[in-house]
């Protein structure tokens, strides 16, 4: 699959911030933005990791969450394109976890936070059959 997903700086900055602060644990949000032009982030918005027990190396977001993250976008017309997580101290590649909750059309953005800075940054989406995962081309700015 031929996949393409930018992310505006003002986003990604979001979630480098976001991933920063939560380090060692993992941190996730929702990503907003169109797809006139291929897919294209506009917006990070944290939300909290609900996850029980260990957030080291789990993340969840809650029901309640997922449904304010929809009605942002009908009443900000904006489109929910999408999850974004970090993997503390491991590489920015979809875990089975991951893909045991991933849903179709979402892409997942995972970011790799070493030593509590990012190092890497991915994106991934589901094959129609839902059984693995490919990876995004990821196009984004240089944030010093």
């Amino acid at each position: 699959m031929n996949s393409t997903i930018t992310i505006e700086e003002k986003a990604l900055d979001v979630m480098y911030k976001h991933g920063r602060a939560a380090f060692p644990d993992e941190c996730c949000g929702f990503l907003y933005g169109n797809e006139k032009e291929g897919r294209f982030i506009e917006l990070a918005i944290p939300v909290t990791n609900s996850k029980e027990g260990d957030q080291r190396r789990r993340f969840e977001i809650s029901p309640l969450d997922y449904m304010k993250a929809e009605r942002y976008a009908l009443e900000n017309d904006t489109t929910l394109l999408g999850v974004y997580h970090t993997h503390p101290q491991h590489p920015a590649i979809a875990s089975v976890h991951d893909l045991e909750k991933a849903m179709p059309y979402f892409s997942y953005v995972i970011i790799s936070v070493m030593d509590g800075k990012e190092a890497d940054v991915k994106s991934w989406k589901l094959y129609d059959d839902k059984r693995e995962f490919y990876e995004e081309q990821v196009n984004t700015p240089v944030i010093k």
